[in-house]
Formats: structure tokens, sequence, C-alpha cells
């Protein structure tokens, strides 16, 4: 009957051990592992790949719109980089919700204003609102708040997304409020942010918390981006 040493039985454990150990070290960085590119080279890249898409579907919401304030409580749809917009906003008017089909193309917007007939062109400032379109301008839309912001760093890489196969990253930082009004023209003071980037690069959300409306509390509005190389033609009503 054949025997094996102590030395040998040590060596072949201490190898078992190390080839164990190297598994669980590549699961893990594959998991959990932060990207190595700086914060400020992922929203460079996260902001190319909003500006190259030709389009995605948006929805913008918040649950502490503050009490006595016109403003915008959710809006969903397609943007485009037309630029256009085709979806639906809630704007909250002398405490009430309304949900306003919106058509945003060529500089006008369109609406069907509760208890009005057929579509109206409007000015979305009167409802504390961008130009939707607007939304996804490369200059002043969603993608220029990511160079903009100050003080990055990067959290834990998680898995999500709609089926969990995918790696997400949060970062953190700061937007000033200037930049923050092309989105929300009343927007005033430093934004504290949470983006939410795919590991392909791509921005799945943003979290703005700050004053948003004139003489208000501070609030939060969460932006998701979703199916990038959405192709949809958007005309006038």
């Amino acid at each position: 009957m054949l025997t094996r040493s102590p030395a040998r039985s040590r060596r072949i454990s201490a190898l078992v051990l190390a080839a164990v150990t190297g598994l669980a070290l590549t699961s893990c960085s594959k998991d959990d592992a932060g990207p190595s590119a700086s914060p400020e080279d992922v929203m460079a890249q996260a902001k190319q790949k909003l500006d190259e898409t030709s389009g995605v579907n948006l929805t913008l919401s918040t649950s502490d719109l503050p009490a006595d304030v016109q403003g915008i409580e959710k809006a969903t749809g397609t943007g485009t980089h037309a630029p256009a917009f085709d979806g639906t906003i809630t704007v909250v008017l002398s405490g009430q919700a309304f949900d306003v089909p919106v058509i945003a193309v060529d500089g006008k917007v369109y609406a069907q204003i509760p208890l009005t007939p057929g579509w109206q062109d409007i000015d979305p400032g009167d409802y504390g609102a961008p130009d939707p379109a607007m939304l996804m301008d490369t200059d002043k839309g969603f993608s220029s708040l990511l160079p903009a912001t100050t003080g990055l760093e990067a959290g834990q890489s998680v898995r999500g997304g709609a089926n969990n196969d995918e790696i997400l990253t949060e970062y953190t930082g700061t937007v000033p409020g200037d930049v923050v009004k092309n989105v929300i023209p009343s927007a005033s003071g430093d934004f504290d942010a949470t983006y939410t980037v795919s590991e392909d690069g791509e921005l799945r959300q943003a979290t703005l918390t700050g004053v948003f409306y004139p003489d208000s509390d501070s609030m939060t509005y969460t932006v998701s981006f979703d199916d990038y190389g959405t192709e949809k033609e958007i005309s006038a009503p």
C-alpha cells in the first residue's frame, strides 16, 4: 500500500488551498471590486455614452415635493437627440397633481392641458419646468451634470439590473446650482449627487438633492435612464 509523507501531504494541501483561494479572489474581484478608472474618467465616459445614444427612456420622480410648491412631481417618456421628447409630466398646481401628455420638438413644447381640448403650445417655464427636449442636450442636459460634479468618490460595486446580471457602481459628489438650473430652471445652491453607472459606462440613475424651487426646503429628484439606443420618430401633434 502506498503512503504519503507528511511533507508531501502538506505541499498538496497548500496547492489545493492556493487554487481555492485564487478562485475565490477571482470571483470577488469580478463582483465587488471597484473600477480601475478614476471617477472623473467614469463621468466623462458616461457623458459620452449618453450624448452618443440615439435615445433613452427617462423617468424623473420625487416623493418630497414641498406642499406649497408648483412644480414637477414626475416625468416619464422617451428623449432623443433630435432633440425631442414624448411622454407625460405630472405637475402639481395648487396642491393638486395633473398628468399632462407632452411632446417637445423643433424648439416648441406641446401639451394636453387638463380641461382644455387638443394640444396647446405652452411655455414650460410657467410650470417650473424646462423644455423637456433639452434634457438630452449635450451642453445643457442631464449629461452636462457629470463633468461638472466635484469631490467625486466611488462607492462599492454591486450586482443589479433587471436580471441582476450587471455590475453597477455608485459615485457621489457635488454639482453647482448654475449647472442644475439647466435641468430645473429655478434650482439654486449646490446639490448633492449620486450617480449609478454600469460596468460598460452607461449612466443608469442620477439622484440630486438640494433646493430646486424658490423659498422651499431641500428635496430630492431621482432620474433613471433605460433602454439606451432607443429610436423613435417624434413629431409635432
